[in-house]
Formats: structure tokens, C-alpha cells, sequence
């Protein structure tokens, strides 16, 4: 009988979608995204993913910050570090992407196309927010586009092809698979895939078993069997999706970025290493194991941390 595959543990620790006035605990500073990450990684997620903000917590993509908290985190722990070429909204392309190159982490979100990406209702019910960015920033959402063209795809996959880094391919919609397809079919894609689907988004597809069985189905009949996936669950189904996932041969992700809370009944995380800590924990009961940074490594053949440029 061949040995299960451990299950790869991803926290998203800060994200550009939620704000500091939604949680007293949200990772809003750099110092902030430092300890919830090195805490992260202890509580025993393999990989983190990182987003900078700037002191009033806004998303920012300034080389200096994200310098002193990729640096930090890689100092203080052997997590596997990936960063977001997404951003924050209203960024250009090349602020965005400009981050892969100066860093050459070991992996890096890779979106898998253009779409309407709203987050406005978030901030309903909130009536006086601690910063002034903030409701601006949410509002804007909802006349924008999020922009990753044939041409982004082509550019970011060149980039990181030259840097070493793996491409985490997030999937917001079925028809995202055939953009990858076709950067496979052209040999523009040289490292392992890795999928990780998103529902839930308003401008993607709906969260629910059935819609994530079929596009589970869809990926590996065009990838192949072995397709390497995870998913991304937001709000209070966190963790119950990212169990159906698990089940169904893929790793899981939990996080600030994605969900706030700890329950369904609205009981806020207060940090991501309690998330980390739930779902470690209900995935050994299910009597799975979880792996290491050096297996996470091993399993999405990633370059190691010496070889990243922070």
C-alpha cells in the first residue's frame, strides 16, 4: 500500500481584502505581519503567504517594506515563504508584479485571469472606520476590474520562470483552467502546477461541493490525476471547505486573508497561528499528517530559501 502524501498547510496571514476596522486582530503593520507569520509557522503551517501593509495598515507593494518583512519572517523560521502578485486594488501591473523579480521567492500567487473582484459589501455595517483609506478602498471595488490578461500571464510566467519561482495558479472561475492550459500547451510553464481554487468571490464562482467537485474534475482531467490543488475558503466556512478539500487528495489554507474567524458563530481569530492550529488539529484527527516546510519543499519541488533574494 502506498504511503499517503501529507497534507500541505498554507496560511494567507494579511491579504489586501479585509481592513483593519473589521478586526482588532488583523495583522495591519509589518511587525504585525511578522509575528503572526514566525507564529504560523510553529503552530505548523509549511508555507505562508504574505502580503505587505504599510504602518495604517493599508496593502502596499513598497520594496522596502515587503524587504524588512519577507527578511524578518526568513530570519525567525524555515517556512516556505510566498508573496502575492496581486497586490492591492488600483495597483498597476508592473507595481504588482515588480516584486518577483527584486525577491525571487520560492513561490508566488499566479491569478488566472481578468474579473470583476468585489469586496465593497465588507465594509457594510461598519460605522465609523479606523482609517480614512479604508471605506474608499472597498468602494472602489465595486467599478474596477481585476486585470491579468493573456499578456500578464505571459509576462508574470516569464518572470518567474527566470527567478526559480513556483506559479500558484488561483483559480476565481472554470474558465481560468483553460487560460493555463493553454501557457502549458506553449511550454511557458516549467515547474510543477499548482492549483489553488478561490470561490467565493463576487466576479467568480459560487462556493460549494458541487461546483468544487466539478472544477476538481475539469483540472485534473486537463492537468492529469496527480494535479497538485488546494483551495481558498472565505469567511466562517473556512474550515469545512478546507476539510471537503483535504479529502478530495489536496492541501489546505486558512489564514487572515481569508476569514476572520475562528467559529461560525462570529467568534474573530485572534491570530492566524489559531487557525492554523484548528485545522492542524482536525486534520489529525481525520488521521492525516501534515507537512514540514522540507516536505512542502520536496513535494512542489521549490528551490529552498537559500536561493530566494531576501
Amino acid at each position: 500500500m502506498a504511503q499517503q502524501r501529507k497534507i500541505i498547510v498554507s496560511a494567507a496571514i494579511t491579504g489586501a481584502i479585509h481592513t483593519p476596522s473589521m478586526s482588532p486582530y488583523l495583522p495591519a503593520t509589518p511587525d504585525q505581519i511578522i509575528k503572526n507569520a514566525v507564529d504560523a509557522a510553529r503552530a505548523g503551517a509549511a508555507v505562508v503567504h504574505v502580503h505587505a501593509r504599510d504602518e495604517k495598515g493599508k496593502p502596499t507593494a513598497d520594496h522596502k517594506t515587503f524587504a524588512y518583512i519577507l527578511s524578518a519572517i526568513k530570519d525567525q523560521c524555515d517556512v516556505v515563504i510566498g508573496i502575492t502578485t496581486g497586490g492591492g486594488q488600483g495597483m498597476t501591473t508592473e507595481e504588482r508584479f515588480a516584486v518577483i523579480e527584486r525577491f525571487q521567492p520560492e513561490m508566488a500567487s499566479a491569478n488566472g485571469g481578468t474579473m470583476n473582484f468585489c469586496f465593497k459589501g465588507l465594509g457594510d455595517g461598519i460605522k465609523e472606520f479606523l482609517h480614512d483609506w479604508e471605506k474608499p478602498y472597498l468602494d472602489y471595488t465595486w467599478d474596477s476590474v481585476f486585470k491579468n490578461t493573456c499578456k500578464d500571464i505571459e509576462h508574470y510566467l516569464t518572470v518567474m520562470n527566470a527567478c526559480g519561482t513556483l506559479p500558484e495558479f488561483e483559480i476565481f472561475d472554470y474558465g481560468q483552467l483553460n487560460n493555463i492550459a493553454f501557457f502549458v500547451r506553449n511550454g511557458l510553464v516549467k515547474k510543477t502546477i499548482y492549483l489553488q481554487f478561490v470561490p467565493g468571490v463576487l466576479g467568480g464562482m459560487p462556493m460549494g461541493n458541487e461546483g468544487f467537485m466539478f472544477i476538481l474534475d475539469q483540472a485534473r482531467k486537463i492537468f492529469g490525476p496527480d494535479v497538485q490543488f488546494c483551495t481558498v475558503a472565505g469567511g466562517r466556512r473556512m474550515f469545512r471547505s478546507a476539510v471537503f478539500c483535504a479529502l478530495n487528495g489536496g492541501n489546505v489554507r486558512v489564514g487572515l486573508e481569508d476569514g476572520l474567524y475562528l467559529r461560525p458563530d462570529g467568534e474573530l481569530a485572534p491570530d492566524n497561528a489559531a487557525q492554523v492550529t484548528k485545522i492542524a488539529g482536525i486534520l489529525k484527527s481525520l488521521d492525516y499528517e501534515t507537512a514540514s516546510p522540507a516536505e512542502a519543499r520536496e513535494y512542489l519541488k521549490l528551490k529552498g530559501k537559500d536561493n530566494v533574494k531576501f
